[in-house]
């Protein structure tokens, strides 16, 4: 029977292969998978333990006899039976002994291991892993030292980062070209080694890629100073006494060009806040803004916006479904005008959809703006499926939920997509509808537009994982059964600027959500068209 448990865990492992740290929920399945093999090698240990116990005994037993034997050889061996016994012994028994402790008792777990082995997280999970708590600590401003200390908020488990974790951190952005998070990681490295922490890595390798990285982000003083240790700590490193004499003539150049522009010495070197280096600049205008919302931050409630907001009870347009068993509606923000819906999904729902989800997840894609074709992208590190309504009635139930509720056909909108989100998973600030260079991305569903976005959450999120609108500083956090709702389009047709949006990355916990989204076509007469830009 375990046979076959083990059997069925590794055809699913097999299906889920790649990315695992893009997937909470599919991470789950490497715990089964470390869980068998834990019991294959306790199963090996008692297998050892049986042979050494055997081994044991024996070298007893012959002990006892030896020192009787050697004590008078002669006359030991002067009784025929004894002799007899002695040659039998050397001939077969001591043989079948040899034999005993050349048995390999590793065999099974050795098995099981190479068999699982090829269904095991690889190099790209590991790298994006450890890329996504370097995410996490810059949207959350926590310190290395609080990551390494694993002091998080919400969390039923502790856990620390070894002086190898944090070097291995530092090694996975210096191979990225990261130093910003290079000399964070190794910093940390350090005090934990300096601390008499046990460990693999040596200081000098430390110092190696930290001095390196603190002459990259422009630092020439630093890294005279940390190149210098290392020279002392290993005078035959093989890159030091080179790195040194290069540093050392860099040094002198800027002393010579500032004596010759009668500036500061110290007007090239970098920013620092409290021994910190200024985080590089990115792609994303907004990210100061968006990361702050994801803390909690900057939100602009004002008291007074703050008195436009109500509760109210929801019959979807007087809705004869909703009449009798109307929902709980909430406003989240006035303009643009979010709602959020109270006890849209059940629990049993939100297992079921989980369930038919969770073999289909695949990384999620995004469309590229140039080409429009789908691809994968850092800014968006979740898993997703497609669920259509012959999958299971379940399905088919939910989207008329959302049907009755929002008063627009399902028709025309796209299937159930459900996503799952992993380490630090995330979705950058985006856009749901297209804009106008982006004319064709809907071309081929002949339904225009992505008029109106409904959104589930299937899960609490103990911390991060909030729904942030940069644009006018809202903050939404999920709420296991509620959902929010939120038109992408003017009445006019335009697209609303201000409905670019983001998922911020998961802190702690695991984020399930799903969502639907409504077209233009078929909702002409269901939200009828204006000629101004009123939402």
């Amino acid at each position: 029977m375990a046979q076959w448990i083990t059997l069925l865990l590794l055809v699913s492992l097999g299906c889920l292969k790649g990315e695992f740290f893009t997937s909470i929920g599919q991470m789950t399945d490497l715990i089964n998978a470390e869980k068998d093999l834990v019991q294959s090698l306790k199963a090996y240990i008692q297998e050892e333990e049986t042979k050494l116990s055997k081994i044991k005994s024996w070298a007893e037993t012959m002990e006892t006899l030896t020192v009787k034997s050697s004590s008078d050889p002669e006359g030991y061996l002067a009784h025929p039976v004894n002799a007899y016994k002695l040659v039998k012994r050397l001939n077969k028994e001591w043989l079948e002994l040899e034999n005993l402790i050349l048995e390999d008792m590793s065999k099974g777990f050795i098995t099981n291991l190479t068999v699982q082995r090829q269904f095991f997280p690889d190099e790209e999970d590991e790298t994006g892993a450890a890329k996504a708590l370097m995410r996490l600590q810059d949207t959350y401003k926590l310190d290395s030292e609080t990551i390494s200390k694993g002091e998080f908020p919400g969390t039923k488990y502790r856990s620390t980062l070894t002086v190898d974790d944090c070097f291995g951190m530092g090694k996975t952005a210096y191979n990225d070209g990261d130093y910003y998070h290079t000399v964070l990681w190794m910093q940390q490295a350090l005090k934990q080694h300096d601390n008499g922490e046990q460990t693999t890595i040596s200081k000098a390798d430390i110092l190696d890629y930290l001095s390196y990285a603190v002459f990259q982000l422009g630092d020439l003083h630093r890294a005279i100073e940390l190149t210098r240790r290392l020279v002392i700590l290993d005078p035959g490193h093989e890159r030091a006494g080179s790195n040194m004499q290069y540093f050392e003539n860099l040094l002198e150049s800027e002393k010579e060009r500032n004596q010759i522009n009668k500036s500061s010495m110290n007007s090239s070197e970098p920013k620092t806040y409290n021994g910190i280096y200024e985080r590089p600049r990115d792609y994303l205008p907004e990210r100061e803004t968006y990361e702050a919302l994801c803390r909690g931050e900057g939100v602009k409630l004002t008291p007074r916006r703050q008195k436009r907001l109500f509760c109210r009870y929801h019959n979807g347009h007087r809705n004869p479904y909703l009449i009798i068993a109307p929902f709980k509606e909430e406003d989240e923000w006035d303009s643009p005008h979010i709602v959020r819906y109270y006890e849209v999904l059940s629990d049993e729902e939100i297992e079921k959809i989980k369930e038919l989800a969770k073999p289909k997840l695949a990384r999620a894609t995004v469309r590229d703006p140039k080409t429009g074709v789908l691809t994968v992208a850092n800014y968006r590190v979740s898993k997703s499926s497609w669920l259509e309504e012959e999958d299971d009635p379940v399905v088919a139930k939910v989207n008329h939920r959302m049907e009755q509720i929002t008063g627009l056909t399902t028709k025309t909108a796209e299937l159930l997509q459900v996503a799952n989100y992993g380490m630090g998973g995330q979705y950058e600030p985006h856009f749901d509808f297209s804009r106008k260079e982006e004319a064709d991305v809907f071309k081929r569903l002949g339904t225009g537009n992505r008029l109106a976005t409904f959104l589930n959450y299937m899960s609490d999120v103990e911390a991060g994982g909030a729904t942030v609108f940069p644009d006018f500083g809202a903050a939404i956090w999920p709420k296991k059964g509620t959902a929010v709702f939120w038109y992408n389009l003017f009445r006019s047709g335009e697209g609303d600027y201000r409905t670019r949006h983001a998922a911020c990355p998961v802190l702690v916990g695991c984020k399930w959500v799903s969502n639907k989204w409504f077209h233009e076509r078929g909702n002409e007469f269901l939200r009828p068209c204006g000629t101004t830009e009123v939402d």
